[in-house]
């Protein structure tokens, strides 16, 4: 009678065996962690400084957890080598600090700086030339880009991941229906989101009210931003909460820096912290041309559309150089520099950007005020990233 139990007993135990990865997908499905609810809850109640979000973007933490995964996933690109994450690093910003323009499949080279994603729920138009107008639309160009993802279709994509038995549980438990391009859109976007972040020294300081929480060299520089530099009149600040942005198309000047290299060198970085100058006549001789960047004008064909580019947030902006388009400017110090001299004199320039004259000391000032936009849960949202 024994040997029989214990037949029954292995059969039973050798049926759970199999089953278990079944059953974990599902309990893991089922159970959200600690990070994705704390994303629900701030998405609901955003940190001080920023404004309420529509009731219509608020997300399930099931979704939350399914775009995160998708974010980072490299299986989403043709060759299974890129991932969102790659040109959006958390520890970075959210974006790319090695790099000016980041590299996609196969080492091709992007055009344009990639945007931080940091407070991206409140953008109005995406990309620099804000060719999309919602961020679900948005999240699925990079897959299909040739440069990026290099996916040759968005429905090839989606069949691949309807074979994979994970993403197929997942999106029938968060979407109820199979993977699609509109569930595929509303999961990576319900993931970026949750990228919000404020509550800075600035916040606690002008919405706080709490006098100590700047130091006098930003308040200084916050009073040169908002007066004599006439940064404010682009990089809005509200009585309640601040975007540090209008969400206009201006040229600054800035697409005419490439173009005006010239004969003289070319920075080359290859590798974080081993930059080597080259003559610009080398690098062209092995390079492929340089792409034509016409800004806002290639989406509108109007001609006072050309170099002008979407007016980025300044919130974390002491993280997410290089700055500009193009990554044109390595630092906050040069970003300055080059409002202070009144940009380049480009054609079509914004009337607004004209030289400053700016002493030493309020240059300083001004970058310690940009300093002072860094919100306090960076690295908690780092660490919700790669938990």
């Amino acid at each position: 009678m024994t040997a029989p139990r214990r037949l029954v007993t292995f059969g039973w135990l050798a049926g759970l065996a199999i089953a278990a990865p079944v059953l974990l997908s599902a309990f893991i499905q089922a159970m959200p962690d600690a990070g994705e609810m704390a994303a629900v809850r701030r998405i609901a109640h955003p940190p001080l400084g920023l404004p309420p979000l529509p009731p219509e973007v608020q997300s399930t933490a099931r979704m939350i957890a399914l775009g995160r995964k998708l974010f980072f996933d490299r299986s989403l690109s043709i060759n299974g080598t890129m991932s969102c994450g790659m040109c959006h690093v958390p520890e970075q910003g959210f974006t790319n600090n090695e790099l000016a323009t980041p590299l996609g499949v196969e080492g091709r080279s992007l055009r344009r700086n990639a945007p931080t994603l940091f407070n991206v729920a409140y953008a109005t138009a995406l990309f620099h030339d804000g060719r999309e107008l919602h961020l679900e639309t948005q999240a699925l160009m990079p897959l299909i880009d040739r440069a990026e993802m290099a996916n040759p279709s968005l429905g090839l994509l989606i069949a691949r991941l309807r074979g994979n038995p994970w993403y197929a549980d997942a999106f029938a438990t968060a979407f109820g229906e199979p993977v699609n391009a509109r569930s595929l859109g509303q999961a990576l976007a319900a993931y970026q989101r949750t990228l919000l972040s404020a509550n800075a020294p600035f916040d606690r300081w002008r919405y706080g009210n709490d006098p100590k929480a700047m130091s006098g060299e930003a308040i200084r520089g916050f009073a040169l931003f908002a007066g004599k530099a006439g940064c404010a009149s682009c990089h809005l600040i509200g009585e309640r909460h601040a975007l540090f942005t209008d969400y206009g198309f201006h040229n600054t000047g800035t697409g005419e820096l490439r173009r005006r290299g010239g004969d003289g060198s070319v920075s080359i970085a290859l590798a974080p912290d081993l930059v080597v100058n080259l003559a610009r006549r080398i690098v062209q001789s092995v390079a492929e041309p340089e792409a034509r960047d016409d800004g806002r004008l290639e989406v509108t064909s109007r001609p006072e559309d050309l170099h002008r580019y979407k007016t980025p947030s300044l919130r974390n902006v002491a993280l997410t150089g290089p700055y500009m388009h193009d990554g044109a400017l390595a630092s906050l110090d040069q970003v300055v520099r080059h409002y202070d001299g009144g940009g380049t004199g480009a054609p079509g320039q914004d009337p607004r950007i004209r030289p400053l004259n700016l002493s030493e000391e309020e240059i300083r000032d001004l970058v310690s005020f940009l300093h002072s936009l860094t919100g306090d849960n960076v690295y908690a949202l780092v660490r919700e990233a790669r938990d």
